[in-house]
Protein backbone atom coordinates (compact mmCIF):
# COMPACT_ATOMS: atom_id res chain seq x y z
CA UNK A 1 0.00 0.00 0.00
CA UNK A 2 1.63 3.08 -0.93
CA UNK A 3 1.94 6.01 1.36
CA UNK A 4 0.06 9.34 1.00
CA UNK A 5 1.44 12.53 0.30
CA UNK A 6 0.60 14.38 3.26
CA UNK A 7 2.10 17.60 3.65
CA UNK A 8 4.06 17.06 0.50
CA UNK A 9 3.78 19.86 -2.42
CA UNK A 10 7.31 19.04 -4.72
CA UNK A 11 6.21 17.09 -7.27
CA UNK A 12 9.35 15.41 -7.92
CA UNK A 13 9.38 14.03 -4.33
CA UNK A 14 6.02 12.81 -4.62
CA UNK A 15 6.67 10.65 -7.30
CA UNK A 16 9.95 9.38 -6.66
CA UNK A 17 8.79 8.21 -3.06
CA UNK A 18 6.15 6.28 -4.67
CA UNK A 19 3.38 7.77 -3.22
CA UNK A 20 -0.22 7.99 -3.43
CA UNK A 21 -0.67 10.40 -6.67
CA UNK A 22 -4.24 11.67 -7.57
CA UNK A 23 -3.41 12.16 -11.03
CA UNK A 24 -3.90 16.19 -12.07
CA UNK A 25 -2.04 16.16 -14.95
CA UNK A 26 -4.18 17.06 -17.55
CA UNK A 27 -3.85 20.41 -15.83
CA UNK A 28 -0.81 21.12 -18.27
CA UNK A 29 -2.83 20.15 -20.93
CA UNK A 30 -5.04 22.75 -19.95
CA UNK A 31 -2.40 25.31 -19.30
CA UNK A 32 -1.13 24.84 -22.79
CA UNK A 33 -4.52 25.11 -24.53
CA UNK A 34 -5.43 28.24 -22.65
CA UNK A 35 -5.39 31.62 -25.16
CA UNK A 36 -4.99 33.24 -21.98
CA UNK A 37 -0.93 34.59 -21.49
CA UNK A 38 -1.35 35.45 -17.80
CA UNK A 39 -3.62 32.43 -15.96
CA UNK A 40 -5.03 33.49 -12.46
CA UNK A 41 -6.26 30.42 -10.10
CA UNK A 42 -7.34 31.57 -6.49
CA UNK A 43 -8.54 28.20 -4.84
CA UNK A 44 -9.06 27.66 -0.99
CA UNK A 45 -6.23 26.87 0.74
CA UNK A 46 -4.93 22.98 1.14
CA UNK A 47 -6.48 22.57 -1.84
CA UNK A 48 -3.06 21.81 -4.15
CA UNK A 49 -2.61 24.72 -5.29
CA UNK A 50 1.39 24.41 -4.38
CA UNK A 51 1.81 20.67 -5.97
CA UNK A 52 0.32 21.94 -9.34
CA UNK A 53 2.37 24.71 -9.63
CA UNK A 54 5.39 22.47 -8.54
CA UNK A 55 4.28 19.87 -11.11
CA UNK A 56 4.18 22.58 -14.02
CA UNK A 57 7.66 23.39 -13.01
CA UNK A 58 8.96 20.17 -13.41
CA UNK A 59 7.09 19.60 -16.56
CA UNK A 60 8.28 22.77 -18.35
CA UNK A 61 11.74 23.50 -17.01
CA UNK A 62 14.07 23.47 -19.78
CA UNK A 63 16.91 23.22 -17.64
CA UNK A 64 16.39 19.65 -16.64
CA UNK A 65 14.99 16.44 -18.08
CA UNK A 66 12.05 15.37 -16.05
CA UNK A 67 10.20 13.28 -18.42
CA UNK A 68 10.36 9.80 -16.58
CA UNK A 69 8.86 11.91 -13.87
CA UNK A 70 5.14 11.52 -16.16
CA UNK A 71 5.52 8.20 -16.79
CA UNK A 72 2.09 6.24 -16.52
CA UNK A 73 0.31 9.36 -15.69
CA UNK A 74 -2.46 11.13 -18.12
CA UNK A 75 -0.05 13.68 -19.65
CA UNK A 76 2.24 11.36 -21.33
CA UNK A 77 -0.35 9.60 -23.22
CA UNK A 78 -0.58 13.26 -24.89
CA UNK A 79 1.30 13.46 -27.21
CA UNK A 80 0.95 17.01 -28.67
CA UNK A 81 1.33 18.24 -25.09
CA UNK A 82 4.27 16.27 -24.15
CA UNK A 83 5.83 18.28 -26.97
CA UNK A 84 5.96 21.20 -24.46
CA UNK A 85 7.78 18.88 -22.12
CA UNK A 86 11.63 20.60 -20.41
CA UNK A 87 11.19 23.32 -23.48
CA UNK A 88 11.25 26.32 -21.56
CA UNK A 89 13.25 28.37 -19.07
CA UNK A 90 11.05 28.79 -15.65
CA UNK A 91 11.09 31.75 -13.30
CA UNK A 92 9.45 30.15 -10.32
CA UNK A 93 8.81 31.53 -6.87
CA UNK A 94 6.38 31.38 -3.56
CA UNK A 95 5.26 33.71 -1.52
CA UNK A 96 3.50 32.04 0.84
CA UNK A 97 5.98 32.54 3.85
CA UNK A 98 6.28 36.20 3.27
CA UNK A 99 4.50 37.40 6.47
CA UNK A 100 6.23 39.79 7.90
CA UNK A 101 5.38 42.50 10.94
CA UNK A 102 6.57 45.23 8.57
CA UNK A 103 7.12 46.54 5.12
CA UNK A 104 10.61 46.47 5.46
CA UNK A 105 10.92 43.08 6.82
CA UNK A 106 8.52 41.67 3.96
CA UNK A 107 10.38 43.36 1.60
CA UNK A 108 14.20 41.51 3.22
CA UNK A 109 12.21 38.31 3.03
CA UNK A 110 11.33 38.65 -0.23
CA UNK A 111 14.72 39.75 -1.85
CA UNK A 112 16.04 36.43 -0.21
CA UNK A 113 13.48 34.67 -2.42
CA UNK A 114 14.72 36.66 -5.87
CA UNK A 115 18.31 36.22 -4.92
CA UNK A 116 17.60 32.35 -4.59
CA UNK A 117 15.71 32.53 -7.91
CA UNK A 118 18.78 34.14 -9.74
CA UNK A 119 21.14 31.84 -8.20
CA UNK A 120 19.22 28.93 -9.24
CA UNK A 121 19.98 30.46 -12.66
CA UNK A 122 23.58 31.04 -12.35
CA UNK A 123 24.76 28.88 -15.52
CA UNK A 124 22.47 30.35 -17.53
CA UNK A 125 23.58 33.88 -16.64
CA UNK A 126 27.33 33.12 -16.61
CA UNK A 127 27.04 32.19 -20.51
CA UNK A 128 25.62 35.64 -21.35
CA UNK A 129 27.80 38.77 -22.08
CA UNK A 130 25.62 41.22 -19.89
CA UNK A 131 26.05 45.10 -19.99
CA UNK A 132 27.62 46.54 -17.05
CA UNK A 133 24.27 47.71 -15.34
CA UNK A 134 22.78 44.24 -16.13
CA UNK A 135 25.91 42.76 -13.90
CA UNK A 136 25.24 45.15 -11.27
CA UNK A 137 21.60 44.61 -10.93
CA UNK A 138 21.92 40.70 -11.14
CA UNK A 139 25.24 41.15 -8.24
CA UNK A 140 22.99 43.28 -6.14
CA UNK A 141 20.44 40.77 -6.59
CA UNK A 142 22.52 38.05 -5.39
CA UNK A 143 23.42 39.66 -2.18
CA UNK A 144 20.31 40.99 -1.17
CA UNK A 145 21.47 44.58 -1.68
CA UNK A 146 19.21 46.20 -4.91
CA UNK A 147 16.85 48.64 -4.46
CA UNK A 148 13.58 48.40 -4.24
CA UNK A 149 13.27 49.48 -8.03
CA UNK A 150 15.67 46.73 -9.02
CA UNK A 151 13.60 44.18 -7.22
CA UNK A 152 10.24 45.52 -8.75
CA UNK A 153 11.89 45.14 -12.27
CA UNK A 154 14.02 41.53 -11.51
CA UNK A 155 11.97 39.38 -12.90
CA UNK A 156 11.69 41.19 -15.83
CA UNK A 157 15.29 41.25 -16.36
CA UNK A 158 15.19 37.72 -15.49
CA UNK A 159 13.01 36.89 -17.98
CA UNK A 160 14.77 38.81 -20.64
CA UNK A 161 17.71 37.40 -19.93
CA UNK A 162 16.94 33.81 -19.62
CA UNK A 163 14.91 34.36 -22.89
CA UNK A 164 18.10 35.68 -24.65
CA UNK A 165 20.23 32.25 -23.07
CA UNK A 166 17.84 29.74 -24.21
CA UNK A 167 16.45 31.18 -27.13
CA UNK A 168 13.16 30.58 -25.91
CA UNK A 169 10.78 32.69 -23.66
CA UNK A 170 9.97 32.18 -20.23
CA UNK A 171 6.94 30.55 -18.01
CA UNK A 172 6.27 32.37 -14.86
CA UNK A 173 5.04 30.66 -12.25
CA UNK A 174 3.79 32.49 -8.99
CA UNK A 175 2.30 30.79 -5.50
CA UNK A 176 0.33 32.29 -2.83
CA UNK A 177 0.84 35.87 -4.52
CA UNK A 178 -1.93 37.29 -1.92
CA UNK A 179 -0.29 36.21 1.06
CA UNK A 180 1.83 39.30 1.46
CA UNK A 181 -1.19 41.34 0.66
CA UNK A 182 -3.34 39.56 3.36
CA UNK A 183 -0.31 39.96 5.77
CA UNK A 184 -0.01 44.04 5.04
CA UNK A 185 -3.79 44.50 5.41
CA UNK A 186 -3.59 42.80 9.23
CA UNK A 187 -0.64 44.46 10.08
CA UNK A 188 -0.93 47.96 8.52
CA UNK A 189 1.24 48.48 5.48
CA UNK A 190 -1.17 47.57 2.42
CA UNK A 191 -0.67 50.52 0.53
CA UNK A 192 2.89 50.11 0.33
CA UNK A 193 2.74 46.22 -0.11
CA UNK A 194 0.24 46.65 -3.06
CA UNK A 195 2.21 49.71 -4.78
CA UNK A 196 4.93 47.13 -4.73
CA UNK A 197 3.56 44.56 -6.31
CA UNK A 198 1.58 46.20 -8.84
CA UNK A 199 5.32 47.36 -10.44
CA UNK A 200 6.56 44.14 -9.58
CA UNK A 201 3.45 42.04 -11.80
CA UNK A 202 3.29 45.11 -13.96
CA UNK A 203 7.01 44.72 -15.04
CA UNK A 204 6.86 41.23 -15.79
CA UNK A 205 3.78 40.55 -17.02
CA UNK A 206 2.78 43.47 -19.10
CA UNK A 207 4.38 44.45 -22.34
CA UNK A 208 7.15 41.76 -22.30
CA UNK A 209 5.56 39.15 -24.75
CA UNK A 210 9.10 38.71 -26.34
CA UNK A 211 9.77 36.95 -23.25
CA UNK A 212 7.10 35.73 -21.88
CA UNK A 213 5.52 32.35 -22.47
CA UNK A 214 2.58 31.75 -20.19
CA UNK A 215 2.21 32.85 -16.50
CA UNK A 216 0.66 31.06 -14.09
CA UNK A 217 -0.24 32.80 -10.55
CA UNK A 218 -2.25 31.25 -7.24
CA UNK A 219 -3.61 32.66 -4.82
CA UNK A 220 -6.46 32.40 -2.52
CA UNK A 221 -8.43 35.82 -3.54
CA UNK A 222 -8.25 37.98 -6.47
CA UNK A 223 -7.43 40.97 -5.44
CA UNK A 224 -9.56 43.57 -6.86
CA UNK A 225 -7.31 44.49 -10.60
CA UNK A 226 -7.49 47.58 -9.79
CA UNK A 227 -5.24 47.59 -6.98
CA UNK A 228 -3.08 45.39 -8.33
CA UNK A 229 -3.62 44.43 -12.14
CA UNK A 230 -5.30 47.54 -13.20
CA UNK A 231 -2.54 47.80 -15.96
CA UNK A 232 -2.99 44.28 -17.23
CA UNK A 233 -4.79 43.68 -20.41
CA UNK A 234 -3.68 39.81 -20.88
CA UNK A 235 -5.16 38.23 -17.61
CA UNK A 236 -7.24 35.72 -17.43
CA UNK A 237 -8.93 34.90 -14.11
CA UNK A 238 -10.74 31.36 -13.05
CA UNK A 239 -12.46 31.37 -9.37
CA UNK A 240 -14.41 29.13 -8.28
CA UNK A 241 -17.60 30.95 -9.76
CA UNK A 242 -16.20 29.54 -13.23
CA UNK A 243 -15.73 26.33 -15.23
CA UNK A 244 -12.55 26.06 -16.50
CA UNK A 245 -9.69 24.13 -14.86
CA UNK A 246 -12.41 23.25 -12.23
CA UNK A 247 -11.41 19.65 -11.45
CA UNK A 248 -7.90 20.45 -11.40
CA UNK A 249 -7.74 21.37 -7.45
CA UNK A 250 -9.16 19.42 -4.98
CA UNK A 251 -10.75 15.52 -5.36
CA UNK A 252 -13.62 14.63 -7.65
CA UNK A 253 -15.94 11.99 -6.48
CA UNK A 254 -14.68 9.48 -8.92
CA UNK A 255 -11.16 10.33 -7.57
CA UNK A 256 -12.26 9.61 -4.21
CA UNK A 257 -13.53 6.62 -4.65
CA UNK A 258 -10.64 5.20 -5.98
CA UNK A 259 -8.79 6.77 -3.05
CA UNK A 260 -10.74 4.96 -0.48
CA UNK A 261 -11.08 2.22 -2.30
CA UNK A 262 -6.97 1.29 -2.44
CA UNK A 263 -7.31 2.52 1.46
CA UNK A 264 -10.42 -0.54 2.43
CA UNK A 265 -12.36 2.64 2.86
CA UNK A 266 -15.26 2.21 0.30
CA UNK A 267 -17.79 1.07 2.78
CA UNK A 268 -17.50 4.59 4.46
CA UNK A 269 -18.01 6.81 1.28
CA UNK A 270 -21.29 8.03 2.22
CA UNK A 271 -19.53 9.48 5.44
CA UNK A 272 -16.47 11.01 3.83
CA UNK A 273 -19.22 12.60 1.44
CA UNK A 274 -21.22 13.93 4.52
CA UNK A 275 -17.45 15.47 6.05
CA UNK A 276 -15.31 16.55 3.59
CA UNK A 277 -17.69 17.03 -0.43
CA UNK A 278 -19.33 19.52 -0.80
CA UNK A 279 -17.31 22.36 -2.82
CA UNK A 280 -18.72 23.49 -5.98
CA UNK A 281 -16.12 24.83 -8.18
CA UNK A 282 -17.86 26.20 -11.53
CA UNK A 283 -20.43 23.66 -11.88
CA UNK A 284 -18.09 20.37 -10.41
CA UNK A 285 -18.53 19.13 -7.03
CA UNK A 286 -15.37 18.75 -5.70
CA UNK A 287 -13.78 17.22 -1.88
CA UNK A 288 -11.17 18.93 0.51
CA UNK A 289 -8.07 17.43 -0.77
CA UNK A 290 -6.47 17.80 2.44
CA UNK A 291 -9.13 16.28 5.00
CA UNK A 292 -9.14 13.38 2.47
CA UNK A 293 -5.83 13.00 2.82
CA UNK A 294 -5.40 12.74 6.55
CA UNK A 295 -9.10 10.60 6.64
CA UNK A 296 -7.55 8.00 4.38
CA UNK A 297 -4.15 8.05 6.26
CA UNK A 298 -5.98 7.62 9.76
CA UNK A 299 -8.96 6.00 8.96
CA UNK A 300 -10.59 8.48 11.34
CA UNK A 301 -13.18 11.28 11.15
CA UNK A 302 -12.09 14.43 12.54
CA UNK A 303 -11.53 18.26 11.38
CA UNK A 304 -8.37 18.47 9.73
CA UNK A 305 -8.64 21.25 7.48
CA UNK A 306 -9.93 23.73 10.05
CA UNK A 307 -6.66 24.19 11.98
CA UNK A 308 -4.50 24.60 8.96
CA UNK A 309 -4.29 28.22 8.64
CA UNK A 310 -5.69 31.47 10.84
CA UNK A 311 -8.63 33.06 9.54
CA UNK A 312 -7.70 36.56 11.01
CA UNK A 313 -9.21 38.47 8.06
CA UNK A 314 -12.80 36.63 8.40
CA UNK A 315 -12.86 37.30 12.14
CA UNK A 316 -12.07 40.93 11.49
CA UNK A 317 -15.20 40.99 9.18
CA UNK A 318 -17.62 38.96 11.23
CA UNK A 319 -16.80 41.01 14.39
CA UNK A 320 -17.48 44.61 12.49
CA UNK A 321 -20.79 42.69 10.76
CA UNK A 322 -24.26 43.33 12.23
CA UNK A 323 -26.47 40.73 10.18
CA UNK A 324 -23.88 38.05 10.40
CA UNK A 325 -25.31 36.87 13.41
CA UNK A 326 -28.81 36.48 12.05
CA UNK A 327 -27.48 35.11 8.84
CA UNK A 328 -25.76 32.42 11.19
CA UNK A 329 -28.41 31.07 12.76
CA UNK A 330 -29.92 29.77 9.27
CA UNK A 331 -26.60 28.78 8.46
CA UNK A 332 -26.33 26.67 11.40
CA UNK A 333 -29.74 24.90 10.52
CA UNK A 334 -28.56 23.73 7.35
CA UNK A 335 -30.43 26.78 5.31
CA UNK A 336 -29.40 29.08 2.67
CA UNK A 337 -28.94 32.62 2.57
CA UNK A 338 -28.82 35.13 -0.63
CA UNK A 339 -25.68 37.14 -0.92
CA UNK A 340 -23.87 39.17 -3.58
CA UNK A 341 -20.40 37.34 -4.17
CA UNK A 342 -18.11 40.14 -5.58
CA UNK A 343 -14.67 38.22 -7.07
CA UNK A 344 -12.82 41.12 -6.66
CA UNK A 345 -11.57 41.71 -3.36
CA UNK A 346 -11.20 45.57 -2.32
CA UNK A 347 -9.32 45.94 0.64
CA UNK A 348 -8.55 49.58 0.24
CA UNK A 349 -12.34 50.92 0.64
CA UNK A 350 -12.64 52.32 4.13
CA UNK A 351 -15.23 50.68 4.97
CA UNK A 352 -14.00 47.27 4.40
CA UNK A 353 -14.27 45.96 7.59
CA UNK A 354 -17.74 46.38 7.74
CA UNK A 355 -18.63 45.57 4.35
CA UNK A 356 -21.47 42.34 4.21
CA UNK A 357 -20.32 42.08 0.69
CA UNK A 358 -16.65 41.35 1.06
CA UNK A 359 -17.64 38.77 4.45
CA UNK A 360 -19.52 36.68 2.47
CA UNK A 361 -17.04 36.85 -0.83
CA UNK A 362 -14.35 35.92 1.81
CA UNK A 363 -15.82 33.20 3.04
CA UNK A 364 -16.74 31.87 -0.22
CA UNK A 365 -13.52 31.94 -2.16
CA UNK A 366 -11.51 30.68 1.40
CA UNK A 367 -14.20 27.83 1.09
CA UNK A 368 -16.36 28.44 3.97
CA UNK A 369 -19.05 28.37 2.26
CA UNK A 370 -20.71 27.14 -0.99
CA UNK A 371 -23.44 28.05 -3.06
CA UNK A 372 -26.36 25.41 -4.25
CA UNK A 373 -27.24 28.28 -6.66
CA UNK A 374 -25.66 31.14 -8.48
CA UNK A 375 -27.69 33.61 -11.14
CA UNK A 376 -25.89 36.49 -12.62
CA UNK A 377 -27.88 39.44 -12.59
CA UNK A 378 -27.45 43.29 -14.03
CA UNK A 379 -23.47 42.85 -13.35
CA UNK A 380 -23.61 40.45 -9.66
CA UNK A 381 -23.66 36.98 -8.65
CA UNK A 382 -26.54 36.29 -6.60
CA UNK A 383 -25.90 33.17 -4.67
CA UNK A 384 -27.78 31.02 -2.33
CA UNK A 385 -24.71 30.42 -0.01
CA UNK A 386 -24.73 27.44 2.49
CA UNK A 387 -22.24 25.59 4.52
CA UNK A 388 -20.04 23.22 3.33
CA UNK A 389 -19.93 20.36 5.19
CA UNK A 390 -19.58 18.40 8.82
CA UNK A 391 -15.96 19.77 9.37
CA UNK A 392 -16.96 23.27 8.23
CA UNK A 393 -20.04 23.44 10.49
CA UNK A 394 -17.51 23.10 13.30
CA UNK A 395 -15.71 26.09 12.35
CA UNK A 396 -18.66 28.41 12.43
CA UNK A 397 -19.40 27.16 15.72
CA UNK A 398 -16.24 27.62 16.95
CA UNK A 399 -16.33 31.34 15.51
CA UNK A 400 -19.56 31.91 17.55
CA UNK A 401 -17.93 30.77 20.86
CA UNK A 402 -14.94 32.91 19.86
CA UNK A 403 -17.32 35.75 20.36
CA UNK A 404 -17.73 34.67 24.42
CA UNK A 405 -14.60 33.39 25.15
CA UNK A 406 -12.11 36.39 24.77
CA UNK A 407 -14.23 38.92 26.87
CA UNK A 408 -14.86 36.21 30.00
CA UNK A 409 -12.77 33.98 31.25
CA UNK A 410 -13.07 30.56 31.47
CA UNK A 411 -14.25 29.82 35.36
CA UNK A 412 -17.09 32.18 34.91
CA UNK A 413 -18.35 30.17 31.88
CA UNK A 414 -17.61 27.14 33.62
CA UNK A 415 -20.03 28.30 36.52
CA UNK A 416 -22.64 29.31 33.92
CA UNK A 417 -23.26 25.80 32.14
CA UNK A 418 -22.75 24.19 35.55
CA UNK A 419 -25.56 26.32 36.45
CA UNK A 420 -27.56 25.04 33.59
CA UNK A 421 -26.59 21.07 33.20
CA UNK A 422 -27.37 21.16 37.42
CA UNK A 423 -30.77 22.95 36.98
CA UNK A 424 -29.88 25.88 39.34
CA UNK A 425 -31.55 28.27 36.92
CA UNK A 426 -31.71 31.02 39.93
CA UNK A 427 -28.29 31.06 39.40
CA UNK A 428 -28.11 30.36 35.63
CA UNK A 429 -30.31 33.67 35.37
CA UNK A 430 -28.20 35.40 36.76
CA UNK A 431 -24.63 35.31 35.57
CA UNK A 432 -26.22 34.81 31.83
CA UNK A 433 -27.83 37.90 32.43
CA UNK A 434 -24.38 39.65 33.13
CA UNK A 435 -23.30 37.94 29.52
CA UNK A 436 -26.29 39.11 27.82
CA UNK A 437 -24.98 42.74 29.29
CA UNK A 438 -21.52 42.87 28.77
CA UNK A 439 -21.26 41.10 25.17
CA UNK A 440 -24.26 42.03 22.58
CA UNK A 441 -24.29 45.72 22.03
CA UNK A 442 -27.19 47.62 22.01
CA UNK A 443 -27.16 47.54 18.40
CA UNK A 444 -27.16 43.87 18.56
CA UNK A 445 -30.04 43.93 21.15
CA UNK A 446 -32.32 47.33 20.09
CA UNK A 447 -34.81 45.33 17.67
CA UNK A 448 -34.88 42.58 19.69
CA UNK A 449 -33.92 40.19 17.08
CA UNK A 450 -34.62 36.78 18.50
CA UNK A 451 -32.04 35.42 16.11
CA UNK A 452 -29.34 37.63 17.28
CA UNK A 453 -30.32 35.84 21.45
CA UNK A 454 -30.72 32.43 19.84
CA UNK A 455 -27.18 32.39 18.28
CA UNK A 456 -25.33 34.13 21.45
CA UNK A 457 -27.19 31.47 23.80
CA UNK A 458 -25.20 28.93 21.06
CA UNK A 459 -22.42 30.45 21.13
CA UNK A 460 -22.28 29.53 25.06
CA UNK A 461 -23.36 25.69 24.41
CA UNK A 462 -21.16 24.74 21.98
CA UNK A 463 -18.47 24.97 25.29
CA UNK A 464 -20.46 21.90 26.17
CA UNK A 465 -18.29 19.33 24.24
CA UNK A 466 -19.94 16.35 26.54
CA UNK A 467 -23.59 17.30 24.98
CA UNK A 468 -25.55 17.48 22.21
CA UNK A 469 -27.27 20.69 21.40
CA UNK A 470 -30.17 20.06 19.04
CA UNK A 471 -31.27 23.50 17.41
CA UNK A 472 -34.61 24.65 15.63
CA UNK A 473 -35.59 20.88 15.21
CA UNK A 474 -38.94 19.24 14.26
CA UNK A 475 -40.13 18.18 17.80
CA UNK A 476 -43.92 17.10 18.68
CA UNK A 477 -46.39 19.56 17.22
CA UNK A 478 -44.00 22.16 16.33
CA UNK A 479 -39.92 23.41 16.16
CA UNK A 480 -38.11 23.76 19.50
CA UNK A 481 -35.47 26.35 19.95
CA UNK A 482 -32.82 24.46 21.81
CA UNK A 483 -32.40 21.02 23.11
CA UNK A 484 -29.19 19.54 25.17
CA UNK A 485 -28.70 15.92 25.90
CA UNK A 486 -25.87 14.48 27.18
CA UNK A 487 -24.23 12.34 24.37
CA UNK A 488 -23.94 8.81 26.62
CA UNK A 489 -25.07 9.40 29.88
CA UNK A 490 -28.98 9.69 29.47
CA UNK A 491 -29.51 9.62 33.23
CA UNK A 492 -27.84 13.12 33.31
CA UNK A 493 -30.31 16.10 32.94
CA UNK A 494 -31.87 16.95 29.90
CA UNK A 495 -32.77 20.43 28.64
CA UNK A 496 -35.81 21.94 26.76
CA UNK A 497 -35.21 25.40 26.29
CA UNK A 498 -37.99 28.49 24.37
CA UNK A 499 -36.44 31.68 23.74
CA UNK A 500 -38.87 34.75 23.41
CA UNK A 501 -38.28 38.84 22.83
CA UNK A 502 -41.27 40.64 24.49
CA UNK A 503 -43.16 42.13 21.61
CA UNK A 504 -43.12 46.09 22.25
CA UNK A 505 -46.13 46.32 19.87
CA UNK A 506 -48.39 44.24 21.85
CA UNK A 507 -47.48 46.27 25.16
CA UNK A 508 -46.41 42.71 26.41
CA UNK A 509 -44.77 41.83 29.91
CA UNK A 510 -42.04 39.96 30.90
CA UNK A 511 -44.52 38.02 32.66
CA UNK A 512 -47.03 37.35 29.73
CA UNK A 513 -43.94 36.58 27.74
CA UNK A 514 -42.25 33.99 30.28
CA UNK A 515 -45.80 32.26 30.68
CA UNK A 516 -46.22 32.07 26.50
CA UNK A 517 -42.88 30.39 26.55
CA UNK A 518 -43.81 28.03 29.23
CA UNK A 519 -46.95 27.24 27.38
CA UNK A 520 -45.94 26.82 23.99
CA UNK A 521 -43.10 24.02 25.39
CA UNK A 522 -46.39 22.59 26.90
CA UNK A 523 -48.67 22.72 23.87
CA UNK A 524 -46.47 21.82 21.35
CA UNK A 525 -45.42 18.54 23.56
CA UNK A 526 -41.92 19.83 23.40
CA UNK A 527 -40.48 17.13 25.90
CA UNK A 528 -41.70 14.43 24.18
CA UNK A 529 -38.76 14.42 21.32
CA UNK A 530 -36.73 14.05 24.62
CA UNK A 531 -38.56 11.49 26.20
CA UNK A 532 -38.48 9.37 22.96
CA UNK A 533 -34.69 9.16 23.19
CA UNK A 534 -34.65 7.58 26.50
CA UNK A 535 -33.63 10.82 28.75
CA UNK A 536 -36.14 10.73 31.68
CA UNK A 537 -35.24 13.42 33.94
CA UNK A 538 -36.07 16.45 32.00
CA UNK A 539 -36.29 20.20 32.69
CA UNK A 540 -38.11 22.53 30.49
CA UNK A 541 -38.42 26.19 30.86
CA UNK A 542 -38.50 29.23 28.68
CA UNK A 543 -36.29 32.15 28.56
CA UNK A 544 -36.99 35.63 27.54
CA UNK A 545 -35.03 38.64 26.24
CA UNK A 546 -35.71 42.42 26.19
CA UNK A 547 -32.80 44.18 25.07
CA UNK A 548 -29.91 43.32 27.60
CA UNK A 549 -32.40 42.00 30.28
CA UNK A 550 -33.03 38.30 30.56
CA UNK A 551 -35.97 36.27 32.36
CA UNK A 552 -35.75 32.77 33.41
CA UNK A 553 -38.80 30.61 34.31
CA UNK A 554 -39.40 26.73 34.97
CA UNK A 555 -42.01 25.10 33.14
Amino acid sequence: MQKLPIGMSDFKELIETDRYYVDKTDFITEIIDSSAKVILLPRPRRFGKTLNLSMLNYFFDKEQDNRALFKGLNIAHNTNAMEYCNGYPIIYITFKDVKEENFEKSLLRIKRLLSNEFLRHKKSLNSLELEEIEERQISNILDESATQVDIEESFKLLSKLLTKAHNQKCIILIDEYDTPIQTAFLKGYYEEMVGFFKTFMGAVLKDNDVNLYKAVLTGILRISKESIFSDLNNIKVYTLLDNPFSDKFGFTSNEVKAMLKSYNLSDNFEEVNRWYNGYKIGETTIFNPWSLLNYSDSGAFDIYWANTSSNDIIRILVENSDGFRDDLKYLLKGETVEKVINPNITFKDRDFNFNEEMLYSFLFFSGYLKYTSKTWKQGEHICQLAIVNVECQYIFRKIISNWISEKFSNPRLRVLLKSLTDGDLKLFEKIFSEFVRDTLSFYDTGKNVESVYHAFFLGLLVNLSDYEIISNKEAGYGWVDIIVLHKEEKEKLALVIELKTIDEFEEETKEKALISAVKQIEEKAYVSEVQKKGYKHILAFGVVFDGKRVWVKEG
